[in-house]
């Protein structure tokens, strides 16, 4: 997507690179330009760390964040950015992606954390396009045309 980013999407591992494609496909058909990257929470602190604190000053306007498993990737990126954050769980082999889900759901007071589905990286996509919406009337009218769509079957 060409243009400054106003989507970061980061995810904790290659392996939900799959997942949050839907994530890029969604943006990228809603006309908004974004990032991605791989950062672990737990494996490279000092990189999530990096990122999330200069979202906001590289022009981020709204962060995506996936993980499995403990899943504080969005948590630690919310407590980074002043930026809103909305997390994907996963879905895991041991607990089917509940384990993230909960994780994602449990933050504590002053560091909001929005939570889609699990493995709803397509909502996570809409729900950042509607965040940007509500101050531009450009992705705002991406979000009306795409109901429209869903509207006509």
């Amino acid at each position: 997507m060409t243009g400054t980013a106003l989507v970061g999407i980061i995810m904790g591992s290659e392996s939900d690179k799959p997942v949050m494609q839907d994530c890029a496909d969604m943006l990228h058909k809603l006309g908004v330009p974004f990032e991605m990257v791989v950062a672990s929470a737990h494996r490279q602190p000092e990189l999530v760390h990096e990122w999330a604190e200069s979202a906001a000053d590289r022009g981020l306007r709204v962060i995506v964040a996936a993980a499995g498993k403990a899943a504080h990737l969005g948590g630690v990126v919310a407590a980074y950015t002043p930026l809103p954050v909305i997390a994907v769980p996963m879905k895991t082999s041991d607990l089917g992606g509940l384990d993230s889900l909960l994780s994602m759901v449990q933050m504590p007071t002053g560091v909001p954390v929005a939570c889609v589905a699990i493995n709803g990286a397509k909502n996570a996509a809409i729900l950042a396009t509607q965040i940007l919406g509500a101050s531009d009337a450009v992705y705002r009218d991406a979000i009306v045309a795409m109901k429209s769509e869903m509207a006509e079957g």
